[in-house]
């Protein structure tokens, strides 16, 4: 194995037990090494290192810059050892990807989706769960401001109905918390539990929302669904390749929440915005006008843990009361 290799190896060690996933990384990096071994290079260099992120020839200059910034974060870790190494300059392809801008659903759009998906397909390789599932995955993002991978790496033991709280382990930065759920949550989750354990009993599976097979739901597979579901309720055009995303229930619930504060704890409206800008300024550039009313009156929901208020705004917590549904219901009694 080379210096190099073996360097790599250090450095993605280092950096994850600092918290960095590098998921992308860590698998670009790899294929950096197998560049420079191609070309019996021994030191990294600005100019291998350019050569090798502008050689994908189909693609926009910000992937360029995505690749080289790899090499970039090594390079300046492998110069500790190595003075020979050269550390590609920050200003070299000073491209960037921007930033989606997010979409504020609405609660009908919610409605919609979460009606569409109890209409989901079951016929092989379906399965009669699959809209229980993704029913209640896309309801309990639009109420917890879950990350999808969060949601979807949650397993059962994480739910805790008798304290109304999920458990998210291993979250950014590897860190754990606890996230307070409504009543009418732990409401559905405790029939879809119901439900999942009908279905999975020959499969016995950890995870909260698990494949027939008793795998964790294929993040690819969710994503071409909820495409599926957005075009069937007109978030999305027959062929648009760009839309309202699962993410962006997740920004909604962060300005919901900020919403909430101003109406019912009187957060004074300037010093929000001020945060929101320096703190969610994303979101807050989707969101509607701070001055102007949103929704329903709000009867909020808050437990303080771990010294952050998390609060539930009503009319979110609507969103996630699906266990009215009648389809649901007659399956379930």
């Amino acid at each position: 194995m080379s210096t190099l290799r073996l360097a790599l190896e250090e450095y993605l060690q280092v950096r994850r037990a600092l918290g960095y996933k590098l998921r992308e990384a860590g698998a670009e990096l790899p294929r950096f090494i197998s560049f420079m071994e191609e070309r019996r290079a021994e030191h990294i260099t600005a100019r291998l290192a350019l050569e090798w992120a502008q050689q994908p020839t189909n693609v926009q200059p910000a992937e360029w810059a995505r690749r080289l910034g790899y090499v970039r974060g090594f390079a300046r870790y492998r110069s500790a050892w190595d003075s020979a190494t050269e550390v590609p300059a920050a200003g070299l392809l000073p491209h960037r990807r921007g930033r989606a801008r997010p979409y504020m659903y609405t609660e009908q759009d919610i409605g919609g989706l979460l009606s569409a998906a109890l209409e989901l397909p079951t016929a092989f390789p379906s399965t009669c769960l699959r809209p229980r599932i993704f029913h209640c995955l896309i309801g309990l993002l639009s109420v917890t401001g879950l990350r999808i991978s969060e949601a979807l790496g949650m397993q059962v033991r994480d739910v805790d109905l008798d304290n109304a709280v999920l458990t998210v382990r291993g979250a950014k930065l590897g860190r754990d918390r606890v996230v307070p759920i409504h009543a009418t949550t732990r409401a559905v989750l405790a029939a879809y539990l119901h439900q999942r354990e009908r279905f999975l009993d020959m499969h016995k599976s950890p995870y909260l929302f698990a494949s027939r097979r008793g795998k964790r739901l294929d993040i690819g597979l969710v994503h071409r669904t909820f495409y599926t579901l957005s075009r069937q309720v007109g978030l999305r055009g027959p062929s648009d390749s760009h839309g309202p995303r699962l993410h962006d229930l997740r920004h909604r619930f962060a300005v919901m929440t900020l919403l909430h504060w101003v109406r019912v704890h009187g957060v004074h409206r300037r010093r929000l915005t001020q945060h929101q800008t320096s703190a969610s300024g994303r979101a807050s550039r989707a969101s509607a006008d701070l001055h102007q009313p949103v929704g329903t009156a709000a009867s909020g929901r808050g437990s303080k843990l771990g010294g952050t208020v998390l609060a539930m705004d009503a009319s979110m917590a609507a969103c996630m009361n699906f266990h009215r549904s009648t389809p649901w219901r007659r399956q379930v009694s």
